[in-house]
């Protein structure tokens, strides 16, 4: 075939100045004869262009031009054909009645026809048909699936799985012939559909079928965990006498491989009893002979939950071949995957330390990149001086996405080398003066911040730093940023006044709302309780020059400095407190409040209710955001995350709080209150529970028929279970819905049930909850009780297409036994973050300690220990309690709240020896001496 470039060019700029109208009117060139191929297949790349762009298109006018191109089905012509198939597909879900082009794409399905025909008609005819007319070509699809064309069988497969989410009954009926594919068998001997009478079916050995295959497959089997494990058993290279049974087959393709390993972690991790199974699976897809399989199996070792050094020794070690692959795609999935391990285990990424040093200078600075900030996490103090060196030299080369990573980096590295304070300051300073985005410049200003707080020696040199920083600074953000921290920490430091002239600058010179902070700053100056007299009236004389200011927000905050500055009982109130509201009750209450014209009437709104966090409390939220926001982009999802991750370990559910979630624990209990406060029988409990469960509790596996959880909230008088509640099966509606619970130990004249709220009706996969409530009869005992749980409801059949019942349907009663709802002292305690939990143990006095000792031989590792007790507790760990730096000795602190009141505090000292166990001493200190011995109580 030939081509005319100038023609060629003319059309691709004709395309760029396309008229909708124009294109519209054209098209009727589509009804002349003869058809002209080569100007028709140009006229439908613009319509295909108009499409993509975004341009509206009419029913009317997509359904005119729909049937137009079907008249081209009568050319022959190759080109054209590919796309009057691609088109098709495009203006169908615009058009109506399209299902009036299934003829033509049929007579293309039929053996004569070319195979690009057959498989582009395949994917048109599923894209137009509705599901309800779907077992009209069931047969059709069967057959392709099976076909011996590698074309065919993946486009089968491909919109087979596309089908699914439509007409999952329909499809999981080919369950067969996908296996058949993905096993490369031969279905039978008679005829093929597609082919001709004396030819024997013969399956495709394609790769990419099996790749196509193994995804359908999983699609229709992902519901039944045995039949799961069965594909990864079959595909697995196990024996027949393998772990499940079974026979073994040969995966071909390398892209099938990492689905399958994909999925075989998704079912297995969760099961204890085949932790060793999957190791051993592991460790064999890490020696496969592709690099992408060995690559997969490594990163899913590395992710999985409570490995242990030992167990990523096979692992590590293949990712430290990778390191020196000739291909920087390979060198970059093994960097990126060792920086991510060596965030929870540095010790066992050491070893690959020298291969990494030599990535430092790669020609890839993505590489070069993840191995600087990963030596940054496993090197040790003797090494910072040299990294930070190399770091330099090529920070100006690589993209603002990945100098964000390294001052992220860098930025953890500071609490953990505190006495390299002067070198990360100097690198950080440093990278401030070179061009740059705002995300990288706000992430070297936080580090520089951070620094500053957690190394009283570097607070000074800090500040200098930011205050250089704000003399140029291009982004109004950051220089509010800079302006507030240095309100809130110059006023303790040696020389303050070198500070005001900085902040005063920016009044001078920046626009309002730099002004605006500038003026807060130096109020802060002025009200600060070490600022002398004479420095106070300095800043006053300053702050009466803002009163001219042309614009109003920086006057009247200049005005309220003044007044509120005046008297030391203003100051404390209003400048030096920095405690401020939980924002998120705020806005629920305030949203209530004027939703209802009847409190408004009332009278006005009351801040009593909601309640108040210190600054301490808000930068504690603010890094864990960011902590999360690195995880996103360690892992990739911020940086070319791959194309599978859908098929990654799904998100967990969130563990008990820290620190770093006070604010959370706020807005998740607002929420919790404002679902129980629509229920008349529980509103009358209270307007908020006292307590409310953090993380709730699994008492049915997450792949049964009915998946139920469980969240407890504690009333002054009441204890409320409530069950979470969905139903899997689609051929099934269940009706009134409730738990039955049977007190294993004797609760007699302690607890009491009240109410038991059922759902009325549950559909397939539509949550629903229950409730049951006890009362407390004595309000100053706090029980302790073990309930046997069962779900008992109607069942009624249903159309699984629609979810309505039958209607002469009456059901039948039936039950499911769920695992056992405890109530432990740790339910009565409020998660709360307490600031200066050191101060605060000194003030309650060892009058009000309770201390006892516990031997824990059933743990096999301080980590796992302390997140038990953590969830025994029901208190909330401070900074590092849950991530022990020692496998041999660790403390951890615990803050919280007895019923929402009496503060409390709980230190842990903890060692573990091998065959013994953890030993564990925990100390409670409490506003009430009985509070202290109950929360003793939860751990023996």
């Amino acid at each position: 075939m030939s081509f005319k470039k100038d023609e060629d060019t003319d059309e691709l700029g004709a395309l760029l100045n396309l008229d909708h109208s124009a294109v519209l009117q054209e098209s009727r060139v589509f009804n002349q004869t003869p058809i002209r191929p080569r100007h028709s297949r140009l006229l439908l790349a613009k319509i295909l262009f108009l499409l993509y762009r975004g341009d509206s298109m009419s029913t009317t006018e997509a359904t005119n031009l729909f049937f137009s191109i079907t008249k081209l089905f009568q050319c022959k012509d190759m080109s054209l054909r590919q796309m009057v198939y691609l088109t098709i597909k495009e203006l169908s879900t615009l058009s109506e009645d399209v299902i009036m082009v299934t003829s033509s794409l049929m007579q293309d399905m039929q053996p004569k026809s070319e195979i690009t025909y057959r498989a582009s008609a395949i994917r048109a005819l599923c894209k137009i048909v509705d599901p309800s007319m779907l077992p009209g070509i069931e047969r059709f699809i069967k057959a392709a699936i099976v076909e011996k064309s590698a074309n065919i069988a993946s486009a089968a497969l491909v919109s087979s799985l596309h089908l699914f989410g439509e007409a999952k009954e329909v499809v999981r009926r080919w369950g067969s012939e996908v296996n058949e594919a993905l096993s490369g068998k031969a279905l039978s001997q008679g005829p093929s559909f597609f082919g001709g009478a004396s030819q024997a079916q013969v399956v495709s050995t394609s790769n990419i079928v099996q790749y196509h295959a193994i995804g359908l497959l999983y699609a229709i089997r992902q519901h039944d965990r045995m039949a799961v494990l069965k594909l990864v058993q079959t595909f697995s290279g196990q024996s027949s006498g393998g772990w499940l049974g079974g026979s073994g087959a040969t995966l071909r393709s390398n892209m099938a491989y990492v689905m399958l390993i994909r999925y075989a972690v998704r079912v297995m991790e969760g099961d204890s009893g085949l932790a060793a199974q999957l190791q051993t699976l592991l460790e064999e897809w890490i020696r496969h002979r592709s690099d992408m399989v060995s690559l997969e199996a490594a990163r899913a070792m590395c992710q999985l939950g409570g490995v242990t050094g030992k167990q990523l020794t096979s692992a590590v070690s293949a990712l430290q071949v990778f390191l020196s692959s000739p291909r920087p795609t390979v060198r970059f999935a093994a960097i990126r995957t060792l920086n991510q391990l060596a965030r929870t285990h540095p010790e066992a990424v050491q070893p690959c330390n020298v291969d990494m040093e030599g990535l430092i200078t790669d020609s890839n600075r993505s590489v070069a990149t993840f191995a600087i900030t990963t030596l940054l996490k496993t090197g040790n103090e003797a090494s910072v001086d040299r990294l930070m060196k190399q770091m330099q030299g090529f920070m100006a080369e690589i993209s603002d996405e990945f100098k964000t990573i390294v001052a992220e980096a860098v930025r953890s590295l500071c609490r953990k080398f505190p006495a390299k304070h002067a070198a990360f300051l100097g690198f950080l300073a440093g990278v401030l003066r070179d061009e740059g985005g705002y995300e990288f410049k706000r992430a070297a200003i936080e580090a520089i911040v951070d620094l500053a707080k957690h190394v009283p020696e570097s607070k000074e040199a800090a500040l200098a730093h930011l205050c250089e920083f704000i003399e140029d600074c291009e982004f109004t953000k950051l220089s509010v940023r800079v302006l507030h921290f240095l309100g809130e920490e110059g006023p303790h430091t040696a020389r303050p006044t070198m500070y005001i002239r900085h902040i005063y600058n920016r009044v001078v010179l920046e626009n309002a709302v730099v002004r605006a902070a500038a003026v807060s700053a130096l109020a802060k100056f002025g009200a600060a309780a070490v600022a002398d007299p004479a420095l106070q009236k300095s800043v006053r004389v300053l702050l009466q020059r803002c009163l001219d200011d042309r614009e109003d927000e920086v006057r009247d905050r200049a005005a309220w400095s003044l007044r509120m500055g005046a008297g030391e009982a203003t100051r404390d109130k209003y400048v030096r407190d920095d405690s401020t509201f939980a924002l998120a009750v705020l806005e629920r209450r305030l949203v209530e409040y004027c939703g209802n014209p009847a409190a408004a009437a009332q009278g006005r709104f009351s801040f009593d209710g909601v309640p108040r966090i210190s600054r301490a409390q808000e930068e504690e939220t603010r890094a864990r955001t960011r902590l999360e926001t690195m995880d996103a982009v360690l892992t990739g999802s911020a940086v070319s995350a791959p194309a599978g991750a859908a098929g990654a370990k799904q998100a967990s559910e969130p563990g008990t709080p820290t620190a770093a979630g006070a604010m959370d624990v706020f807005e998740q209990q607002a929420a919790y209150a404002d679902k129980l406060n629509a229920i008349p029988e529980l509103a009358a409990f209270g307007a908020q529970p006292l307590v409310s469960s953090q993380r709730p509790v699994d008492l049915t596996e997450a792949e049964t028929e009915y998946v139920v959880r469980c969240i407890k909230h504690v009333y002054e008088s009441h204890v409320v279970f409530q069950f979470d509640v969905t139903n899997t099966i689609p051929e099934q509606v269940v009706e009134q819905v409730e738990v039955a619970m049977e007190p294993e130990d004797d609760i007699d004249g302690v607890l009491a049930p009240v109410v038991v709220v059922p759902i009325p009706v549950l559909a397939c996969n539509e949550p629903g909850t229950a409730y049951v409530a006890f009362e407390r009869t004595e309000t100053d005992t706090f029980p302790t009780a073990t309930f046997a749980c069962t779900l008992r409801f109607v069942v009624k059949e249903c159309d699984p297409a629609t979810g309505e019942p039958e209607e002469d349907d009456e059901g039948f009663e039936d039950e499911y036994s769920l695992e056992a709802a405890d109530l432990g002292a740790g339910d009565f305690m409020q998660a709360a973050y307490l600031p200066d939990s050191q101060a605060l143990w000194e003030t309650l006095g060892g009058d009000a300690e309770s201390v006892e000792t516990f031997a824990l031989a059933n743990f096999d590792g301080i980590e796992e220990c302390v997140g038990r007790v953590a969830d025994l507790l029901g208190m909330c760990p401070l900074e590092g309690a849950l991530k022990p730096r020692s496998k041999a000795a660790h403390q951890a602190v615990f803050t919280g709240r007895w019923m929402g009141g009496a503060r409390t505090v709980a230190r842990t000292r903890m060692t573990f020896q091998k065959g013994a166990g953890v030993t564990m001493e925990l100390a409670v200190r409490s506003e009430d001496q009985a509070v202290s011995e109950l929360v003793v109580s939860a751990i023996a």
